[in-house]
């Protein structure tokens, strides 16, 4: 897949649809009976990329502090959603070390690699940082979580709602009308190619988690290292 232009292709359509007030609000977010719960493996940003990422998000918030903004700590990138979040999932329903296992192995012999996050995308019911890996090294990974968890008898919904392929990070959802939608946009256009910062990947988490990752909601059930960067020497 070509990043750069899936980003593209899907900011354009999505900014046309916001435009015509043709975009998805989402009214669970502050909902107290909410019980989706799943569990996720995936990347968390550093601080200093996170704090460029929250400086953007102020600037939204002054001109509509409606919507809902990720806070620092709920920021990731999804690896693998290995079972997508449902009603009346529960952690003890699932051998956490069967999956850990699983998991170790699919990341074998697997490196660290960069991420940039530059740019902003949007669909039709929030606005995304874009993520770019420098290597095929994220989809390699998927491609072994897909093939081990599939010939297991674990519980998984692995690409059952779709097949996860970016790298990037959801900021903002809409959970409300927009309140000023022509300064929101003018707001996302002024940070559309913006340079966040870049990362290396060390480590993978796997996390019992709602719908939108929310700290204070979430269960860390194990961390993943990755090797350093392959050399070559004479």
């Amino acid at each position: 897949m070509n990043l750069t232009e899936h980003y593209k292709e899907l900011y354009e359509s999505s900014i046309r649809k916001i435009e015509n007030g043709d975009y998805v609000t989402d009214s669970l977010i502050d909902s107290p009976v909410d019980k989706r719960f799943g569990i996720t493996l995936l990347i968390r940003p550093p601080k200093e990329v996170k704090d460029e990422i929250e400086s953007f998000l102020e600037e939204l918030k002054q001109i509509d502090s409606s919507q809902y903004y990720y806070p620092n700590a709920d920021i990731h990138i999804t690896v693998m959603s290995i079972i997508s979040c449902y009603e009346g999932f529960r952690i003890d329903q699932i051998s956490v070390t069967d999956y850990s296992n699983l998991i170790q192995q699919s990341l074998k012999g697997m490196d660290k690699f960069e991420i940039k996050f530059q740019g902003i995308t949007a669909s039709d019911s929030g606005i995304m940082i874009q993520g770019f890996p420098e290597n095929e090294m994220l989809n390699n990974m998927r491609n072994n979580l897909r093939a081990k968890f599939k010939n297991s008898n674990l519980e998984q919904s692995i690409d059952r709602r779709y097949t996860i392929q970016t790298a990037h990070a959801t900021t903002v959802r809409f959970r409300k009308e927009l309140q000023n939608i022509k300064a929101f946009l003018a707001e996302i256009e002024k940070f559309k190619n913006y340079d966040f910062g870049s990362f290396e990947v060390k480590e993978f988490e796997l996390v019992f988690n709602d719908w939108y990752q929310r700290e204070q909601n979430s269960l860390l059930l194990g961390k993943f290292e990755l090797q350093q960067h392959s050399t070559t020497t004479n």
